[in-house]
């Protein structure tokens, strides 16, 4: 028990300074925290046992609510309205774009089998919250044309989307899902997810103005459990819990409230707490012996992703909007994928679906090639471009 402890402080702090060496190097510091985490795990210098997948999707599900909330909380509708309806498109059919021209590229180009193609496709189809938020905060980039909030509301509102499609492949490839089945799935999953945010963020406004806590630090309770069940009753339900979740952060973080700025903080430490958990949970996970086998298809599948598939899809849907060009550029580099899309990538491996191939670690090794290319060029990218 006590080397349990000695042993999770020890690695929190290494977290902490990798973090001090990452931003001093100019790298992603949730890349540094998944080099970590494989550096301790199985394969690495400390040789951690760790296989088990199904602790480590509820665990990072849980951990990926806190995150999509707080980036809803911190997210200023007042400037993000404006490009409401371009990130409302981006998160919705920029992600069924995405992971159609993902899957065809893997059924034609790498030779896989269609379903599991649409399934890989599928969850590399969304950005990844947690690495968008904390390369523009972390790097304080300050984007012109209200293109950070729409990286955001982007980044926030998508990955319910590609877990749909994460969730309906499983379905159909474990021999359900029939036509009707489908449309019932999507309808639950965005009406029920809608409806859920919108109860709970009338909910938690009516709390938050009228009950009067004894302490700052039971606000912040109350609000960890109102995002807690914004994610679990719409799910338990059938509808997508991290939209509900995500549309509660918004309302909240733009609403005036009691103690705002204590749970600014407060968030502030528990999505810091969940970032760096995830991201080394995730590196703990992998196998780096079994990367030479996926090496080549996953190289192959981020270079049509980052410079094919998402410039397409992005040009497609912003150009209508005369969206200016370097934004559109801005935008097309900051498609990371990340947390996320491993997480999808573990409910797809303890799902009952049969896949030919290492779908975990062909996903892992995309994330960690978008992280460290992406997630380092943007702020270089965005100056070069003016932005």
């Amino acid at each position: 028990m006590e080397l349990a402890i000695i042993g999770v402080a020890f690695i929190a702090m290494l977290c902490v300074l990798f973090d001090k060496i990452s931003a001093r190097l100019g790298i992603p510091m949730l890349l540094a925290f998944i080099l970590l985490g494989m550096i301790f795990g199985s394969d690495g210098l400390f040789k951690i046992e760790f296989e088990d997948f199904k602790f480590a999707e509820q665990f990072c599900s849980i951990a990926l609510i806190f995150i999509i909330f707080y980036g809803g909380f911190g997210t200023n509708w007042r400037e993000g309205r404006r490009v409401a309806p371009q990130s409302a498109l981006l998160s919705s059919v920029g992600v069924l774009l995405t992971a159609l021209l993902a899957g065809l590229f893997c059924h034609f180009a790498l030779g896989f089998a269609w379903l599991e193609s649409m399934l890989i496709g599928a969850v590399l189809g969304s950005t990844d919250a947690a690495s968008v938020f904390s390369v523009l905060r972390s790097k304080k980039l300050g984007l012109k044309y209200a293109t950070a909030s729409m990286l955001e509301l982007e980044s926030g509102s998508n990955d319910p989307w590609a877990y749909m499609l994460t969730v309906i492949l499983l379905s159909v490839m474990q021999g359900g899902g029939s036509a009707g089945e489908v449309v019932y799935m999507i309808f639950a999953q965005v009406v029920f997810g809608l409806l859920g945010g919108v109860l709970f963020s009338l909910l938690g406004l009516f709390a938050c103005k009228r009950l009067k806590t004894g302490s700052e630090g039971f606000e912040a309770i109350f609000i960890t459990a109102l995002a807690l069940l914004a994610y679990a009753v719409p799910a338990y339900f059938g509808g997508n819990g991290y939209l509900s979740a995500y549309i509660l952060g918004i309302v909240l973080g733009n609403s005036s409230i009691n103690n705002k700025k204590s749970l600014v903080n407060y968030f502030d430490g528990m999505t810091g707490i969940a970032q760096m958990s995830i991201f080394f949970l995730l590196g703990l996970l992998s196998f780096p012996s079994q990367m030479p086998g996926i090496i080549l298809p996953a190289v192959l599948l981020f270079l049509f992703l980052t410079f094919i598939a998402r410039p397409l899809v992005v040009s497609a849907i912003l150009l209508p909007f005369r969206t200016k060009r370097n934004a559109i550029a801005v935008v097309a580099v900051a498609g990371f994928r990340g947390a996320t899309s491993i997480v999808f990538a573990i409910v797809a491996t303890v799902s009952e679906a049969q896949t030919q191939s290492d779908v975990f670690h062909m996903v892992f090794c995309v994330v960690l090639l978008s992280i460290a290319l992406q997630g380092s060029l943007l702020p270089l990218v965005s100056k070069k471009l003016h932005m």
